[in-house]
């Protein structure tokens, strides 16, 4: 989402409106009239990222936050319907005239927050950035936990940026059980969990992300992302492994998510001979 709206760094925000939605409103801080007139004739000079938030950064110090959660979606072009569709700034000046957040389940949030407010409030409460985050940093945070490392994977105070999906293809490119506690890892299995969550997350982007059956995510463009096609084990049930061809994907569900592994080269101790 991040590198997709980047074309809108420089331009002007000639306004901010919230078109009319029948469906279950989103949270917007401060409202719709405080944040339009707080951003009006203001210049956009970045756009970033902590964690699963995009961050927009506008002159003077002040930084729109989106949040997306499960089915937010942050648009350059028009959006997959109308009905969902949350916030509408105007833009000038650039080569996009304007930028729209959609949410079809209205779980997003989208917050004007000055530097100090994301402080306290965001990076406080986030962990070590996934693409980043070592070994050890992985593991002083997690070896001790007595929750199973699907889970704790998910836990952004401990690492933030990985979303369900690529929690289940790192453990299955790991060779790791998803049921397996944390603090019953070894260090070789620690080593490979960063490892892939580094490899995942780069492929991930590169290939601009999961759009899935229900075709909810979309890229900047509107158009679909790619990495389902190179998905492991996440949507694959009832399927062949292909990396051990002896297993059969399975799905489970932990802490109110699925999750899908292959029970016979995916461990919770030793690493199977297809990943060797």
């Amino acid at each position: 989402m991040r590198r997709g709206i980047l074309p809108i760094v420089g331009s002007r925000i000639e306004s901010a409106t919230r078109p009319p939605c029948s469906r279950r409103p989103i949270l917007l801080t401060p409202r719709i009239d405080a944040f339009d007139r707080r951003l009006r004739g203001k210049r956009i000079v970045d756009v970033g990222r902590r964690g699963k938030r995009v961050m927009i950064h506008i002159e003077q110090g002040q930084t729109i936050v989106i949040e997306p959660r499960m089915t937010g979606i942050v648009l350059l072009a028009d959006p997959p319907s109308t009905e969902h569709l949350r916030l509408r700034i105007t833009l000038s000046g650039g080569a996009n005239d304007q930028l729209l957040f959609w949410d079809r389940r209205g779980l997003g949030t989208v917050r004007l927050m000055t530097a100090e407010e994301i402080e306290t409030t965001i990076d406080a409460k986030l962990g070590v950035d996934a693409l980043i985050i070592t070994v050890d940093e992985l593991r002083s945070r997690l070896c001790q936990s007595k929750r199973v490392i699907k889970v704790a994977l998910l836990d952004q105070a401990a690492i933030a940026g990985v979303g369900n999906i690529y929690a289940a293809e790192i453990l299955f490119r790991s060779g790791v059980d998803p049921r397996t506690r944390c603090d019953r890892l070894s260090r070789a299995q620690w080593q490979r969990i960063t490892a892939e969550t580094h490899q995942v997350l780069d492929d991930a982007i590169r290939y601009e992300g999961s759009t899935l059956r229900d075709g909810t995510y979309r890229n900047a463009i509107n158009g679909e992302g790619s990495y389902q096609s190179h998905h492991g084990v996440y949507d694959r049930a009832g399927k062949a492994c292909h990396r051990c061809c002896e297993g059969e994907i399975r799905r489970i569900i932990q802490a109110q998510r699925s999750t899908f592994f292959c029970p016979v080269c995916q461990r919770k101790t030793g690493i199977h001979r297809s990943l060797l």
